[in-house]
């Protein structure tokens, strides 16, 4: 079975200008700063869930895992997600779960 190829490889190869100022913005807005990395990343977590990206929010959860996002952490911000962006947030949420 083929694998489709990610935005970035989409990019890479279709718009390389546009893949480097999305590259630098992130390397200028996830670092630490008033808030942890570990907390923007739970962010981009929920942001996934609530657009209905169920391949994102497992990818972003285990990053956020590496940030050191605790079990409770991950599940409290699927919450979120539920309580802003209702069952279909909580549906695409519960791939956090994945790993």
């Amino acid at each position: 079975m083929t694998q489709t190829a990610s935005w970035q490889d989409l990019l890479k190869s279709g718009a390389p200008d546009i893949l480097k100022v999305s590259e630098d913005a992130r390397d200028v807005i996830l670092p630490d700063g008033a808030l942890s990395n570990k907390t923007k990343t739970l962010m981009t977590m929920l942001c996934d869930a609530l657009l209905g990206h169920d391949g994102g929010v497992t990818t972003i959860a285990n990053r956020a895992r590496a940030a050191g996002a605790s079990e409770e952490e991950i599940a409290e911000t699927v919450g979120v997600a539920f309580l802003m962006g209702g069952l279909p947030a909580l549906v695409t949420g519960a791939n956090a779960f994945k790993k």
